[in-house]
């Protein structure tokens, strides 16, 4: 197997848009919601608006040109090419870290975030905090590839991640991750192949303890509280992309309006953004997001790392150095005292006031606060 790092760039062909504007443009659209909010999925004006502007508005070019302008690379473990960013800090002493986002997300939720990291002394902070900052596309997300055979859940992604940075020549490093990337920088802590030092999380997956439910506090009571809306009201994305990804990918690689669709609504849903999503991000990123999605048409392998990974789910614990930071709108929320059960060695805890899923995206500056504090505990 070649251990080759290849650069790379991303770079639409003018067919594809031209094909994504005459498929915008020919959309057929489905009759609107019968209420006036967003409880039966996101609303028929808003889509049309949001994919008036995609067809008409939105510079592709110019959006390449601003995701183009850190490093990117492919690498290939096991017959599949790895996409990620990878940026070295000019300061002698930084720390690797690697940050894996989840679904629907991609590497562009970082991107507010790579600079300030890598380079602290011109964004707030010093140079002690400086990071060499690598950023991967989970496979069968972005530009990395999609795997052609079963087998890739978190745990060999964990793998592929720590092998990953050891071929960049990191021989210590810190991981980071939220949603999807949570899980994959857990099973990295829990797998603890020697190389990681501790592991930042935003959003810990650890089990209410039952010997807390008769005296919960009044932040659990409203965790448990979202996790009962997510499971009754959020969650049924999460059922088909588990169980049928396959079927969902049709309309997904047929349909730009429906990709869109797929991964808006959840922007809407997971986001601190007081009803409507582009209050918190702007309609240029949303969509810089949903490119990367479309462009490569991964909309089927991009669900199927459920169908991969929720079929076993583990609980593992991790002894590693632990930092959790919980963001109020996270659609899964924990305690310390229940986390403290799995991650017994928490050296980092934070309840942040504003930001919900996508933290690195939403709120920038408080995410690398975040990430900076935890990683003083290592260095």
């Amino acid at each position: 197997m070649s251990e080759t790092v290849e650069p790379f760039r991303i770079a639409a062909s003018d067919d594809a848009l031209e094909d994504l504007r005459r498929r915008l443009r020919a959309t057929r659209w489905p009759d609107p919601e019968t209420v006036a909010d967003w409880s039966q999925g996101i609303p028929l004006d808003y889509m049309k608006e949001v994919c008036n502007y995609w067809a008409e508005k939105y510079d592709w070019r110019e959006r390449e040109a601003l995701l183009n302008r850190f490093p990117q690379f492919r690498t290939t473990f096991e017959d599949t090419a790895i996409h990620f960013i990878h940026v070295k800090s000019p300061h002698e002493d930084a720390l690797p870290i690697v940050l894996s986002h989840g679904w629907p997300g991609s590497v562009v939720e970082f991107h507010k975030v790579i600079d300030a990291l890598a380079d602290p002394t011109q964004h707030d902070g010093e140079a002690r905090d400086a990071f060499h900052v690598v950023c991967p596309s989970l496979p069968g997300y972005g530009f990395s590839d999609k795997p052609t055979k079963p087998g890739w859940n978190v745990d060999k992604i964990a793998e592929v991640w720590d092998a990953l940075m050891r071929r960049l020549g990191y021989d210590a490093y810190l991981a980071q991750g939220g949603d999807w990337g949570a899980i994959v920088t857990t099973a990295i802590g829990s797998q603890n192949r020697g190389a990681c030092r501790g592991i930042h999380l935003n959003m810990p997956i650890a089990l209410p303890d039952p010997e807390t439910l008769a005296d919960l506090s009044e932040s659990e009571k409203s965790a448990l509280a979202s996790i009962q809306h997510y499971q009754e009201w959020d969650s049924g994305y999460s059922k088909q992309q588990s169980t049928r990804p396959q079927t969902l990918g049709y309309g997904l690689a047929d349909s730009p309006a429906g990709q869109a669709a797929w991964v808006l609504e959840k922007f809407w849903a997971w986001t601190d953004c007081h009803g409507h999503p582009e209050n918190v991000l702007s309609r240029d990123e949303l969509l810089d997001n949903v490119m990367l999605y479309w462009l490569p048409g991964n909309g089927a392998s991009s669900a199927r790392l459920y169908w991969e990974s929720f079929r076993q789910p583990t609980f593992d614990p991790v002894s590693l150095p632990t930092g959790c930071s919980i963001f109020p709108k996270e659609i899964m929320r924990t305690s310390r005292r229940w986390a403290e059960k799995r991650f017994p060695n928490i050296v980092h805890w934070n309840e942040l006031e504003h930001g919900g899923h996508f933290a690195a995206f939403e709120q920038p500056e408080t995410f690398v606060a975040q990430v900076r504090s935890f990683a003083r505990h290592l260095r």
